[in-house]
């Protein structure tokens, strides 16, 4: 039986500070339209729940020696002793059949509260290593994972010859060394180019194009799943 035959769960983790900001309504307007295609919606609001992003000694047992955190996660993981939040947002993950990273692109890459995030909870033992393999035999293989973002400069900046360069350079540490790392089938961003420099109703329009955009990767993952 797929998983498809059974509501798929997607699990949005969501990291800006405002929450009315443009970044956290693109976030809510994906999520209604994830729900619209059938998905049971999990959201994570990094900010909100106050979130500690920073892997610490003192989360798990008493180390004696050096502490060496993937060794620390894969003991915590074998003798059921993972920090209660992470083993929570851990479970979330490895529930999902698809997961939103939702985040403005600050300094090309993750805000610290959410690449704190990936450093907690995609866990050595629980999603890759140990029992588990890297890439396609890593624990989340056969799921997906898509990045939805918005950036400070326009699109064309993002361009092969613009003021930063192509798009996929700043995503390929995010897409292969995380995603793809521990299994994820990585889908097509869906991105909001400048959503500052907009006006009310170049918003408007850029929140319907998000939905859009987001009913037409799920219509995708359904026909192949189908």
């Amino acid at each position: 039986m797929s998983t498809f035959d059974a509501a798929p769960t997607a699990l949005i983790v969501h990291a800006h500070p405002e929450p009315h900001s443009f970044s956290t309504a693109q976030m809510t307007t994906a999520a209604q339209a994830l729900r619209e295609a059938g998905y049971r919606v999990d959201v994570v609001d990094l900010y909100a729940d106050g979130w500690a992003p920073i892997l610490a000694r003192d989360e798990f047992a008493p180390v004696d020696g050096p502490f060496k955190p993937q060794a620390e996660q894969m003991r915590a993981v074998k003798d059921g002793t993972l920090d209660t939040a992470v083993r929570n947002h851990l479970d979330r993950l490895l529930a999902a059949d698809l997961l939103v990273l939702s985040f403005p692109m600050w300094w090309f890459s993750l805000p610290a509260v959410l690449k704190g995030w990936v450093d907690r909870v995609f866990v050595m033992g629980g999603v890759f290593g140990g029992d588990h393999g890297l890439f396609d035999d890593a624990a989340l293989a056969g799921k997906r994972a898509m990045l939805l973002f918005t950036t400070g400069g326009p699109s064309e900046s993002f361009q092969p010859g613009g003021a930063f360069g192509p798009m996929d350079d700043f995503l390929f540490h995010i897409h292969r060394g995380m995603l793809e790392f521990v299994g994820f089938q990585v889908l097509d961003p869906v991105v909001t180019y400048g959503p500052a420099r907009m006006t009310d109703q170049e918003r408007t329009a850029a929140l319907d194009a998000v939905g859009e955009s987001v009913a037409r990767i799920t219509a995708e993952i359904l026909e192949a799943t189908a």
